[in-house]
């Protein structure tokens, strides 16, 4: 891999944080995808209590707005999520047209 990779956390102020590396399984790769399938998992279960809570009619203001404040939150972790793996799949999509075109030179 080749390139910078937005990681699943971001800086105190809210900003990106980028991963330089070239090694897919290094150290913090690894950590970084662990925190990505744990912000994954952690979505699908706040969208079953989600979908719970609004199938009962005695759901207060607060409840609905807490809930709110967490689905913001768990979207905007499958957002960067879903980034970070769309920007690694170009640059693997890129590396293999390089090796093709390379291919195609040597015929």
């Amino acid at each position: 891999m080749n390139g910078l990779r937005l990681s699943p956390w971001s800086s105190p102020g809210g900003k990106p944080c980028y991963l330089a590396t070239d090694n897919g399984n290094s150290r913090l790769s690894r950590k970084a995808d662990e925190v990505e399938t744990l912000q994954l998992a952690m979505g699908v279960q706040l969208l079953a209590h989600a979908r719970a809570l609004l199938d009962e009619d005695k759901a207060t203001s607060g409840e609905l707005r807490f809930l709110a404040r967490r689905l913001v939150e768990a979207l905007t972790d499958v957002l960067r999520v879903a980034e970070s793996r769309g920007g690694r799949l170009l640059v693997r999509g890129e590396q293999g047209a390089d090796e093709r075109n390379r291919a195609d030179q040597r015929r």
